[in-house]
């Protein structure tokens, strides 16, 4: 179940993380409630996640998924540059994602 609740808390991270650029510095009521919500979510999810998992392989796994989820979004939703260096950069982090679940497995 950590696992679940690692995914679901880097799924919140990229929804807040989005939320963020549509609260505009938190003038906006709805997408900040919305952006609060969020965060609160993606730091729960987080904290079952650590109750099995090491810390520093957790976090790290969890800024990858909000990292790449949202420079994704930022593509698709704001029409962010993309380019080869950016795919590439995207590459090596889903690499380390996938190399810290390998050495993580119990």
């Amino acid at each position: 179940m950590e696992w679940f609740y690692l995914v679901i808390a880097g799924i919140f991270e990229v929804g807040w993380a989005v939320g963020l650029k549509y609260s505009e510095g938190f003038t906006k009521i709805m997408p900040s409630i919305l952006t609060l919500v969020g965060m609160i979510a993606s730091f729960y999810f987080l904290s079952l996640s650590l109750k099995s998992l090491p810390i520093g392989t957790a976090y790290a796994i969890w800024t990858g998924i909000g990292t790449i989820g949202t420079v994704l979004l930022g593509i698709i939703l704001f029409k962010e540059p993309i380019n080869i260096i950016r795919i590439v950069c995207i590459v090596f982090i889903v690499s380390g994602i996938i190399g810290l679940k390998l050495i993580s497995i119990k």
